[in-house]
C-alpha cells in the first residue's frame, strides 16, 4: 500500500474479508456493510483473504453471526506468524494450476482464519468491547462522510458535528482505530484531495488547488506535499497536464 496514501476498501457483496494489519499485528474483519477509509501510515503492510458469498455458504458460516467483531482492531499472539505465513500461501494459492490442490488451500485459509478470529476475539471482555462498538460507530460515521463527500474539509469540531460526538470521544476513537489524531487525519486527506485535483485539472495553479483545499501558506503546503507524496504539488500538476 502506498505510504500514508488515502485508501478506501469494501468488501464484495455476501463476502467475508480478513485483513490482518502486520505493521501493528491486528486482524480487522469486514463484510460488505464495513465502510473502510483510512490513511496508511509509513511503512504500513497488509495482507488480505477475501471469502465469497458462495464459499461460505458451502462451510454453514453466516456473516450475520459475526456481528460486533467487524472494523474492530483484534489482537493475538498468533498474528504475526500468521500473517507471514498467510502472506506466502495466498501467493502459492495464484499460482496453484490444479483447482483440488487451490480449493484444499482455500479450505485451510478459511479453517485457520476463523481460528485466529477465535483467539483475538476472546481478548474482548464486556466493558472493552462496548466501547469498541461505539467507537466503531463514531468511525463509521466518520467514514461514510468521507466517501460521501470528498471534496469537502472540515475542521475537527466540525469533524465531531458529523460523528456525532464530543471533541474527546472523537480523539479516542482516532487513536483506537487509526494510530493518529483527528487533526492529523483530516490535513492528510487534504493533502490527498489536493494531489487528487493537481492531477486531474490541469488549468488550475498549485496555489488554486492549495487554497481550495484550505491550505493558506503555499509554502508549508508545498513542504507537507513533498513529504508526503514524494514530489513537490508543482511536479504533480505538470504530470497531470502531460
Amino acid at each position: 500500500l502506498n505510504t500514508r496514501v488515502e485508501q478506501f476498501f469494501r468488501a464484495p457483496s455476501g463476502s467475508l474479508a480478513f485483513c490482518f494489519d502486520r505493521s501493528e499485528n491486528s486482524l480487522y474483519l469486514l463484510n460488505e456493510q464495513s465502510r473502510n477509509i483510512w490513511i496508511t501510515p509509513e511503512n504500513y503492510q497488509e495482507v488480505a483473504v477475501v471469502f465469497d458469498q458462495a464459499f461460505l455458504a458451502r462451510h454453514g458460516l453466516d456473516p450475520q453471526r459475526l456481528e460486533g467483531l467487524f472494523m474492530v482492531p483484534l489482537g493475538s499472539g498468533q498474528n504475526a506468524l500468521f500473517g507471514s505465513w498467510l502472506s506466502a500461501t495466498l501467493t502459492r494459492l495464484g499460482q496453484a494450476d490444479c483447482p483440488v490442490q487451490g480449493q484444499a488451500l482455500a479450505e485451510q485459509l478459511l479453517e485457520d482464519c476463523l481460528f485466529i478470529l477465535d483467539n483475538a476475539s476472546q481478548r474482548l471482555q464486556g466493558v472493552a468491547l462496548g466501547r469498541r462498538d461505539e467507537e466503531r460507530a463514531i468511525m463509521r460515521r466518520v467514514s461514510e462522510w468521507a466517501a460521501d463527500c470528498p471534496e469537502e474539509t472540515l475542521n475537527l469540531v466540525e469533524l465531531a458535528d458529523v460523528a456525532g460526538v464530543s471533541l474527546r470521544q472523537l480523539q479516542q476513537a482516532f487513536k483506537a482505530f487509526t494510530g493518529m489524531p483527528p487533526a492529523q487525519w483530516l490535513r492528510l486527506r487534504r493533502l490527498n484531495g489536493a494531489r487528487r485535483d493537481l492531477l486531474r485539472d490541469g488549468r488550475a495553479t498549485v496555489a488554486e488547488v492549495a487554497m481550495r483545499w484550505s491550505f493558506w501558506h503555499l509554502g508549508r503546503f508545498s513542504e507537507s506535499y513533498r513529504q508526503l507524496f514524494k514530489e513537490f504539488p508543482s511536479e504533480t500538476l505538470r504530470r497531470g497536464r502531460g
